[in-house]
């Protein structure tokens, strides 16, 4: 098998040819096509180095077609395990219990099953081996092997460390972390980030852990719903404070066939917890979406987040939520949607948890009906999986952006030095170049601006995009275990090296998070100076079509393949006609009529040895904060 090397100004890599096709997802529509998810490549498991156990890869890194290898979709779930304990990362997939840790102390060695691996990573930068060996070693045998199945084999469950550190890497969370008595500023914003262990106190006074948002200081619950992608239950269970902890909880989810199972067996020895499985009905869809619905005595709240249910999502991340006021109920007779806020909220709720096609819903539905959500001041900006024609383009992705940004904006003067900035920690395929869908369709949305002239696509509008450099990962507070909740793979990456000149490294002096690594997901438009914003986005969508959506058939129809949820704050909202930027969000008051950016800004460009984080090849070269190196397997 002949390698192909590829060269970049972010560095060189060596790749199997076999992996080098560039493919078009939504083109390959025949039945006889099977595909595997983008975050589980072909040529490797990644992450067995030092991956974060009891965790799947992300799902926006793209779907695309496996190319010359076909593997059943049975048997990538059975791979892909759900998280059982105190996993690290976040939303790479959940990996089954019988996968190891393999830490690799620096000046140790490497003992994965190709020390080839190492030298090429240390001549070239970027390198994964093209061994045939690799593959017959890797979760994923190749198309043969898929044809011709071996009988399936049991394999036996086998404790794990608690992470990649081993069973002491979470550490006793200091006495002050978690504020019995804690009430969260109530700011006009009520965009909150997530509290990180290690780091200075003063910049977390103010930012939320998930105890805090459960607690009793914000409603007696009475039952409340869970949606997410990734769970711990008996971890989740715990967060609850004991008064509300046999409360009932719905789970919704979107596991199949063993994943499925092992995902309810978690939950046996909890009689208190339900679920209920979202409909994937499109290749490589997946259920994003992050959010709680509560449901207390004194009424009802919404909270939306970037964070899964395991431990590592709320310990060292810099995660973001939005919570919501607490809505009263309506009085007793009032029509199903009065309580309607200004920005349409409710309605927009509803007919998100519609899509779902749900019976398990319809009481929420219901419930949700009979309360007034009227304070609301943010819009509701999600994807829910399908193809859409007419009005109904609009409802969903992008286009659900494009359209509030076009009717509750204002154009602004010299917009076109404006900048776009995109911040994420998964990234999925668009195409041979940036004129497929970054620069064209979606551009087009992000930099759309009120009603009347046409918007450009042009390069005159800057945009940046703000994702981790390998030495982000490796000077983090998790240190290359954090690159198991960026799986940007080296598949993707080798077909759009183009992409690579846009990227901007993560620092977070502001909030005190430069070493906290992202799996919040923001995107806003800027003006010139940085002091400004014309929008504001948080959610769970990273970039790529598979959450945002793609235009399809001479852009009358919009294809959407998974779940997602995330708030627009428009100025318009607030009375405002841009956002100020604030400076010191931390310690936070909730006073501040300034909006909260949880990064620096303007972000700056990789340095000359930058390279984006790409999860699944090796670090062998320099240790990370905890000594380690990272040696995908």
């Amino acid at each position: 098998m002949n390698k192909m090397s590829r060269e970049s100004q972010h560095g060189k890599w060596t790749l199997s040819s076999s992996d080098d096709e560039d493919e078009d997802p939504s083109a390959q529509t025949t039945s006889e096509t099977r595909y595997e998810p983008e975050p589980l490549p072909s040529d490797g498991n990644p992450g067995k180095g030092l991956r974060p156990l009891g965790v799947r890869p992300d799902p926006e890194a793209s779907p695309n077609p496996v190319t010359q290898r076909e593997v059943s979709r049975e048997r990538v779930e059975k791979t892909r395990g759900v998280g059982v304990g105190a996993g690290s990362g976040s939303d790479p997939r959940q990996a089954a219990r019988s996968n190891q840790v393999n830490r690799e102390k620096f000046g140790a060695g490497v003992t994965t099953s190709s020390a080839k691996r190492k030298k090429e990573s240390e001549d070239t930068g970027w390198a994964l081996s093209s061994s045939d060996d690799d593959c017959e070693n890797s979760s994923f045998a190749d198309h043969r092997k898929a044809r011709n199945p071996s009988p399936k084999r049991t394999k036996p469950e086998r404790a794990r460390p608690a992470s990649p550190h081993g069973a002491s890497y979470y550490k006793e969370e200091p006495a002050d972390v978690f504020d019995a008595g804690f009430l969260p500023a109530d700011g006009a914003f009520r965009f909150y980030l997530n509290r990180v262990t290690g780091i200075e106190k003063k910049f977390n006074t103010g930012a939320l852990h998930i105890k805090e948002i459960l607690s009793p200081m914000l409603g007696t619950l009475k039952e409340s719903v869970q949606f997410n992608y990734c769970f711990d239950i008996s971890w989740m269970v715990q967060q609850y404070p004991p008064e509300f902890r046999d409360k009932p909880v719905m789970i919704v989810h979107g596991e199949k066939r063993e994943s499925k199972a092992r995902l309810i067996q978690q939950a046996q020895p909890y009689t208190h917890i339900r679920f209920c499985q979202a409909k994937l009905d499109i290749a490589f869809g997946t259920h994003h979406t992050k959010m709680m619905l509560l449901w207390y005595e004194e009424g009802f709240r919404v909270v939306i987040l970037t964070s899964n249910l395991i431990p590592a999502d709320w310990y060292q991340k810099t995660q973001g939520l939005w919570l919501s006021p607490l809505y009263p109920k309506l009085p007793e007779g009032s029509p199903f949607l009065a309580g309607e806020s200004p920005t349409n909220f409710k309605s927009d709720l509803l007919d998100y948890l519609r899509s779902y096609r749900a019976p398990e819903l319809e009481e929420w539905i219901q419930r949700i009906g009979e309360h007034d959500l009227s304070q609301t001041r943010v819009y509701l900006v999600g994807s829910t999986p399908g193809r859409f024609l007419g009005s109904d383009m609009e409802k969903w992705g992008h286009l659900r952006l494009r359209k509030l940004l076009s009717e509750n904006t204002q154009r602004v003067q010299n917009e076109e030095a404006w900048p776009v900035v995109a911040q994420f920690s998964s990234i999925g395929s668009m195409g041979v170049d940036k004129t497929k869908w970054l620069a064209a369709e979606f551009q087009h949305t992000l930099t759309t601006l009120g009603k009347g002239k046409k918007v450009s696509t042009s390069p005159e509008i800057p945009m940046y995009l703000v994702y981790p450099s390998v030495e982000n990962v490796r000077t983090s507070l998790e240190g290359y275990p954090a690159g198991g909740s960026l799986p940007y793979s080296i598949q993707t990456a080798q077909r759009q090296l183009w992409l690579h000149s846009y990227f901007h490294y993560w620092s977070a002096e502001v909030t005190g998070r430069s070493h906290a690594m992202p799996h919040i997901k923001t995107y806003m438009r800027t003006s010139p100076d940085f002091a400004e914003l014309s929008w504001f986005l948080v959610t769970s969508a990273n970039l790529s079509k598979a959450a945002w959506g793609a235009l399809e058939k001479n852009n009358t129809q919009m294809m959407v393949r998974s779940y997602e949820l995330g708030v627009l704050f428009l100025p318009s909202a607030f009375d405002m006609k841009t956002f100020k930027v604030q400076k010191n969000p931390f310690p936070a008051t909730g006073s501040s009529a300034s909006f909260p950016v949880p990064f620096d800004l303007p972000p700056q460009p990789y340095r000359n040895k930058d390279q984006p984080w790409i999860w699944n090849i090796p670090y062998t070269q320099a240790p990370d904060t905890h000594g380690n190196v990272w040696v995908p397997s």
